[in-house]
């Protein structure tokens, strides 16, 4: 079974193509024209041993907010499309992940039904011109479009990098952990037969 899936959103504030592989190696080629943005998406592919690739075109002249907040929705369709009915997925993740001073915790559950519980510390300085900001929008699309329930909270840190980067590090493992396939698990895992 191929769990992989492709998508293209084009709109008139970005141009998106990504190339998703569940069952991947951790290869990621990323292009967003955003270097800290493609640092981050190249972590979640290594770290959540998927194969991805992502190549956006936004109107960063602008603001990034669109290209970062787009590339969310299409990765998250992408994992809507390649989990499929889910058959046989754990369905639950979770990660505790230290970075240096920070640490942050990630639980998603591709339950179908899309929410975000995002705790964060307030007015942390941009990493260049990334707003940190940008992690909750990211966070709020992949969640929507992937249809999963998703709560990220950075229990305690100080350096906004290493805040961000333990977020999608710990996004890329809960994801990995949700999506493996379980050989007890029998059909849906779901007492209503469908997610």
């Amino acid at each position: 079974m191929s769990r992989s899936a492709q998508i293209h959103r084009k709109t008139g504030e970005t141009d998106i193509r990504i190339a998703l592989a569940i069952d991947g190696r951790g290869a990621g080629i990323i292009a967003t024209k955003i270097p800290f943005f493609d640092h981050m998406l190249t972590l979640f592919a290594r770290h959540g041993l998927v194969d991805l690739e992502v190549q956006a075109d936004g109107d960063i002249d602008v603001d990034l907010h669109h290209t970062v907040e787009d590339t969310g929705i299409a990765l998250g369709q992408a994992f809507a499309r390649a989990l499929g009915d889910k058959r046989g997925i754990r369905r639950y993740g979770h990660a505790y992940l230290p970075m240096d001073e920070t640490l942050a915790r990630v639980v998603v559950d591709f339950s179908g039904r899309p929410f975000l519980e995002y705790r964060a510390p307030q007015n942390v300085a941009s990493i260049g011109n990334f707003a940190f900001q940008l992690v909750e929008e990211f966070l709020r699309a992949f969640s929507v479009h992937a249809g999963c329930n998703l709560h990220a909270e950075i229990l305690y840190g100080r350096d906004a990098h290493h805040m961000a980067e333990a977020v999608f590090k710990g996004l890329a493992r809960a994801v990995d952990a949700a999506c493996q396939l379980d050989p007890r698990v029998e059909g849906v895992p779901s007492t209503k037969g469908m997610l």
